[in-house]
Formats: C-alpha cells, structure tokens, sequence
C-alpha cells in the first residue's frame, strides 16, 4: 500500500498557485502603475503650460523688436540724425529735393515780371547765364534753376543743413507719434513733413552768384519735403504709445517667456530647439511684414512724392529694425542648433563623436604634451565652455545693432574657443590613435595577464 508524499503535494500546489512573494511583487507594481496616472497628468499640464509660454514669446517677438527699435530711434535724437545723415548724398534724395525746390521757386516767381525789372547792366550777366539753355525763356529758367539746386543739393553745405533739419525732423516724427513737437518739422494730414525754406534761400543766394540777380528779388518760399506719409498714422499713435508704455520691458518679457516655457518643459531640450525656432519665426514675420507694408505704403503715395525718394526714406527708416529681425533670426537658428547637437539624438551623437574625436586625433597627431593643463582643463571643462557662452552672448548684447554677419562671426569665434577647451582637455588615458604598444602593453599583455600565475 503506497503512501502519498505530502512535501510533493504541497510543491504540486506551490506550482500550481503564486506564493507570498510572487503577490507581494505584483502589488508593488499595481501600486507603482497607480502612481504614475498622476504624474502623466503632472507632466501633461506642465508642458501645456510650457507650450502656452513658448507661444506667447514667438507672438510677441515681433512687438519687442519695434519696440527696442522705436525706443532706440524715436526716443534718441542722435540716433535718428545719424540714420538719416546717408539720404543726404543718395541720389533718389537729392534730386527729389531739387525737384521741390525748383517747383516751389517757378511758382512764386513771376517770369515776366522779373526780366522786365532787370537793370540794363544785369542783362548781359543775365544773357551769358541763360544763353546755353535752349527753348522758351521759362523752359530754360527752369532748367537753370532746377541745375543750380541739384548742385547745391549735392554739396557739402547741403549735407550740413540736412543734418539740422533732420535733428528738427526727430521732434517731427515724435509728434506724429505721441503728439509732440512742432516748429520747422511738422505733422500736416497724416504726413511728417520738412520746410525746405532754409534749402531754397541758399539756392537763391547761388542763383545770384551765378548772375540771376533777380532771384534776390524772390520772396521768402516755404515748401513741404515729406519724410513719411501715411493715413495709419493716427492708429500708429495708439500703438506706440502702447509700446512706450512697455518700452525696454517687453523684449526682456518675450525672453523670460521663452525661458520660462523651456524650464517648465518636461523635455527642455527639445522645448529649447521649439522656442528657438519659433522665436526666429516670429521675427521673420515681421520682416516679411516689412516687406508687404514697404509695397503698400509706396503704392498709396500722393502723386506729387517721390517714389524712389521716399523708398530710400523708409528704407533707411527701417534699417535697424531689418536689422534686428536677422539678428532674431540667425541667433535663434543658432540656438536650436546648438541645443540639437548638445542632445542624445543619433545624429547629434554622431556630430559630436565626429567633433571630439577630430579634435582628439588633431591633439595625438601633434604630440603635444598637456601635462598639468590637460588635466586642469578636464576637471573644469565644463565651466570653460559656459563661459565661452555667456561672454559671447554678453558681445551679442552690448554691440549696438550687430548684423546677421556679426552675429555668425561671434558664432563661428565662440566655436574656435570650444575647440580650444577640447584640444585642451586630456584626462591622462592613452588615445586610440596614439603610437603602438610599448613594453608590457598590446595583446601579448593582455593575454599574459589573463594566464594563471
């Protein structure tokens, strides 16, 4: 009569069921699994506050940019001079303004009259003067005017006069926008517009000199030279005073949006390489606005203005603010780049063992001995290259205006310093692409100190 086994029956059963320590196991992991919902939750209205942030930075891009570019030449007098100083040697400019001065000089002036008035000693200075110009007397008074402003125009003296002019034109065009100013410079229907009164006595003063002594007979003249013209300009009022308001504070506000959204981010590095991007975008709508507006505005120009005249005006106007949108542009394209090769990516990965590895084999191939500065560096390595950051981001700053060619170089320099760090970075190993094996080294070694003693 055979017995049964009761230690077999029990480990059938043990086999059969989960023991104590099996449950205990899965508890924990329901437990950890019930934890992590609302963490997932957590990280959800973490990054949808995050995306909210990078958003508003991109949104407001374009405002900071106006607004550090109206705060800079609106607010700045010698600012605005010295970026209106180059109209007075541009050609569209100059013989815009000759054309005005001649206009307004041929209305005050009646032809007839004048001659008739001439003394019979001033008719031969006045024959030898007109004689070359060919047509109707009037015709050829006018081309004789019209030759002594455009000489005048493009003298020295002219330069000079445009410099003061457009130092009375900054009260001009901070009227315009918050309703200030006046004098010589003055808002006239929705346009800035300069007196070229002083212009056209110092062209009456050569007109004389080159034998029209009649022209000192000419009464006092004012004329309007439009600067900018617009029927936008109330609403501009609205939208600068606005921006004023902010002034300095709204480009720092679009940065610590930006940042605020990066820090907040579950994954910053890739809410870095967003925001960099979209932050660039941003900028880059704005010039394409620039561009569109540029279209419209001189297409809506009274007939009496100077197309070419005027685009040169605007676009030197806007020549900071082009400025500062391609500065916006490649630093964020530089940014997100950066961001991207300092990730774990394949690719990024790739660029880097590329990058260091090059440098590396750069470092073997010259068989310079760091010694002590090797190591120093690698132990603080990390430092080094933050401060290659923060003093090129520094330059970036404190440079008035700096150009998208500036910002590259500033790019391409913080590059050659990181190299420097990493050609100075030796931690003491040998290098793959050292010399051959020495003594007591290489694969015999190696097998040598696997055998058994």
């Amino acid at each position: 009569m055979s017995t049964g086994d009761p230690s077999g029956a029990a480990n059938g059963r043990g086999a059969g069921a989960p023991d104590a320590h099996e449950i205990a196991e899965l508890r924990a992991r329901v437990a950890e699994l019930e934890q992590r919902a609302p963490r997932r939750e957590h990280h959800r209205v973490r990054s949808s506050f995050a995306v909210v942030l990078v958003l508003l930075a991109a949104l407001l891009t374009p405002l900071s940019a106006v607004a550090a570019w109206s705060s800079d030449l609106i607010g700045n007098t010698d600012r605005y001079v010295s970026t209106m100083q180059p109209l007075a040697s541009d050609p569209d400019v100059q013989n815009a303004v000759a054309n005005r001065v001649t206009d307004a000089v041929m209305q005050h002036v009646d032809v007839q009259t004048l001659l008739e008035s001439v003394a019979p000693a001033d008719r031969p200075r006045l024959t030898k003067a007109l004689g070359p110009l060919s047509g109707p007397i009037t015709s050829g008074l006018t081309d004789f005017v019209h030759t002594v402003a455009l000489k005048f125009v493009s003298s020295k003296a002219f330069a000079t006069l445009w410099t003061e002019l457009n130092r009375k034109a900054h009260a001009a065009v901070d009227k315009a926008l918050t309703g200030k100013g006046g004098g010589a410079v003055k808002l006239t229907n929705d346009a800035v517009v300069i007196d070229l009164a002083p212009v056209i006595d110092q062209v009456k003063t050569s007109l004389v000199d080159r034998g029209l002594g009649v022209a000192a007979k000419i009464p006092q003249v004012h004329t309007d030279f439009t600067v900018m013209t617009s029927d936008s300009i109330g609403k501009a009022k609205k939208l600068y005073r606005l921006l004023e308001l902010v002034g300095f504070w709204l480009p720092v506000l679009t940065l610590l949006l930006a940042a605020g959204g990066v820090l907040l981010a579950v994954r910053r590095r890739r809410a870095l390489v967003t925001a960099a991007l979209l932050v660039a975008a941003g900028a880059a709508v704005l010039g394409i606005a620039l561009w569109i507006f540029r279209a419209v505005y001189l297409d809506g120009l009274p007939a009496n203005v100077s197309q070419p005249a005027a685009a040169s005006v605007f676009d030197t106007l806007v020549r900071y603010l082009r400025t500062s949108v391609r500065l916006v542009i490649t630093l964020g394209i530089i940014v997100a780049l950066a961001a991207w090769l300092t990730g774990s990516g394949r690719a990024a990965r790739r660029v880097n063992a590329a990058w260091t590895g090059g440098i590396g084999a750069v470092r073997t191939a010259t068989g310079v001995e760091l010694g002590a500065v090797g190591a120093w560096v690698h132990r603080v390595k990390t430092w080094l290259n933050w401060t290659v950051v923060v003093v090129a981001a520094v330059i970036l700053l404190v440079w008035n205006y700096p150009t998208a060619v500036v910002t590259v170089w500033i790019a391409v320099l913080a590059l050659v310093a990181l190299a420097v760090v990493e050609f100075l970075d030796d931690d003491g190993t040998p290098h793959l692409a050292g010399p051959g094996p020495g003594p007591g080294e290489g694969p015999a070694a190696g097998a040598a100190a696997k055998s058994p003693a």
